[in-house]
């Protein structure tokens, strides 16, 4: 089992160097880390003052490995959820926040558990993941998964400036759902087919 120091590297290898996408609501990016992430932490790294982009720009692999480890995984306690679960819950978390465990929690709901939908790994909702996982070994980690693929489909209907990170420009998979895709067995994993069905409204 990987160590939860290799998952954040694989992370931060994932998401590459910096990026400044006007498309992309996270403004100026490196290795996964957003402009906001570092103003909210206060990470001037040139010392002027303020967080620009100039500050994304400096930061190092080592540094977003730190930021990941300590406020998207030991903060909000992923690290107490399921062992096989953590990795796709901890990568999610690095793409989408909160809305990781959401995924999660809605995904116990339509097992028939009770529980809050609220983004947040309180007793209720860990406790709930035992359960789970116990009821479904063999299945949980690629259910959650593919909710998460889904996830990503449903946000690129919503919102058409984002449809570009799940549909490449030649019609494939895009990056979202490629990434969503390295967390559930390949048997699960959409056909090329089953892609372009479901972009197909699109256009």
């Amino acid at each position: 089992m990987q160590s939860v120091t290799e998952i954040a590297d694989q992370i931060v290898a994932r998401e590459g160097g910096y990026v400044n996408d006007p498309d992309d609501p996270g403004g100026a990016t490196k290795y996964g880390v957003t402009i906001h992430t570092m103003r909210r932490l206060g990470l001037d790294l040139d010392g002027d003052g303020k967080v620009t982009p100039s500050d994304v720009k400096r930061l190092t692999q080592a540094q977003a490995r730190d930021i990941f480890l300590k406020h998207y995984f030991h903060k909000p306690r992923i690290g107490e959820l399921p062992e096989p679960l953590q990795a796709s819950v901890f990568d999610m978390y690095v793409n989408a926040g909160g809305n990781a465990v959401r995924v999660l929690q809605r995904l116990f709901a339509k097992m028939g558990y009770a529980l809050a939908v609220d983004g947040a790994l309180g007793p209720q909702t860990l406790g709930v993941a035992r359960d789970a996982m116990k009821a479904a070994p063999d299945h949980l980690v690629d259910a959650y998964g593919i909710e998460r693929r889904n996830y990503y489909y449903r946000l690129a209907d919503r919102r058409p400036t984002s449809r570009k990170y799940a549909r490449r420009r030649d019609g494939g998979k895009g990056g979202w759902i490629t990434r969503a895709e390295e967390f559930i067995t390949p048997r699960y994993h959409f056909t090329d087919a089953d892609h372009k069905q479901r972009v197909r409204a699109w256009g």
